[in-house]
């Protein structure tokens, strides 16, 4: 089952709040990611970049250019509800 993204936002720290279209609201961490996969470094290095995030169209996940995006599965499975 897809959880969809209504809404996101940036939080200080490198955290996304994520509002989802069941109601629930979730805080994810980013920067554990820096480590993991080379292109989400892009973030804390490229100024103004972490805060361009969106909801992609549909909900199905968010991202902030074309190489970087999170699904809406990732975002509720491993976010921590609020």
């Amino acid at each position: 089952m897809f959880y969809k993204v209504q809404t996101v936002r940036p939080l200080p720290n490198f955290n996304l709040l994520v509002d989802f279209q069941n109601g629930e609201r979730k805080q994810y961490p980013i920067q554990p990611l820096f480590d993991k996969w080379e292109s989400f470094k892009a973030l804390a290095s490229t100024k103004g970049l972490f805060e361009q995030v969106k909801v992609d169209v549909g909900g199905y996940g968010v991202s902030w250019n074309d190489e970087i995006d999170l699904s809406c599965d990732e975002l509720y499975n491993n976010g921590v509800k609020i």
